[in-house]
Order: structure tokens, then C-alpha cells, then sequence
């Protein structure tokens, strides 16, 4: 038998390789953070239910990751981000989180996330050309 490497993505695959990573992990974890996995969605949304942004990231062992949090633009400069990452972060504290982590780019929120008390721990200059950055806020 020999293997291949296929560049073709299904659930399947996907589901198998994320499955697999997961099954290795547990066996480095304490035995009181396993299973502590949450995906977290929060939506800006006005009374008809049209949305404007929001948060996605997941809780994960003994930390929030947040992956994508936007406010559209016209509603920027107005709290609503500030208002996100406030009840993101009063989730992870309710679920026993110890910290926030999350990147950002150099035109995108830095200031923002400085601001709501996150620190970069990492950066990788010439992404995309703008700098990259890694950062983290202790809850």
C-alpha cells in the first residue's frame, strides 16, 4: 500500500484529521479540562434580526480563543465591539477559563484589543505585508 496526499476537502476528512489531533491531546491533559470544549457564537442584531457583526472563537481546555469578531461599519466607534469581547470574556470566566487569546493584524484592531487589556505575546512581520500579531488577556 502506498499513501497519497489529496487536496480534496469533505466533512469526513476533516471531521477524521481534527478527530485524531483531539484523541492525542487528551492524553496530555489533566483530567479535569478534558472535555471542556464550547464553540462560542455571539451576533449583533437589531429587533428584526438583521445582523451587523459578531464574535465567533471557542472554548477550549482552560482558554477562549476568539477567531473572528467584526462590527459592521457603520456601527463602529459606538461600544458594540467593546460590548462583544465583554460578554465573550464573562463566558470564559463562568466556564473556568484562565485567559483570551486571539491575532489581529496591524490595520485591523490592535488599538482595540490593547485597549480591553490584551497584550501581543508574538508577532511575524511581512504578513500579507502588515505585521501579524498574537495576543493574550488574562481573565
Amino acid at each position: 500500500m502506498s499513501l497519497i496526499i489529496s487536496s480534496e476537502s469533505n466533512v469526513e476528512r476533516k471531521e477524521y484529521i481534527r478527530s485524531k489531533l483531539v484523541e492525542y491531546n487528551w492524553m496530555h491533559f489533566p483530567d479535569e479540562l478534558k472535555g471542556r470544549y464550547q464553540e462560542l457564537t455571539l451576533s449583533l442584531i437589531d429587533d428584526r434580526g438583521e445582523i451587523y457583526g459578531g464574535l465567533i472563537g471557542e472554548i477550549c481546555w482552560n482558554w477562549l480563543e476568539i477567531h473572528y469578531l467584526v462590527v459592521d461599519q457603520q456601527y463602529r466607534k459606538l461600544g458594540y465591539g467593546r460590548q462583544l469581547i465583554v460578554e465573550a470574556e464573562r463566558i470564559a470566566k463562568e466556564k473556568k477559563c484562565e485567559f483570551i487569546k486571539l491575532d489581529t493584524l496591524s490595520f485591523q484592531a490592535l488599538d482595540f484589543y490593547k485597549k480591553e487589556g490584551f497584550q501581543v505575546f508574538g508577532t511575524i512581520e511581512n504578513a500579507g505585508r502588515h505585521t501579524h500579531y498574537y495576543m493574550k488577556k488574562d481573565i
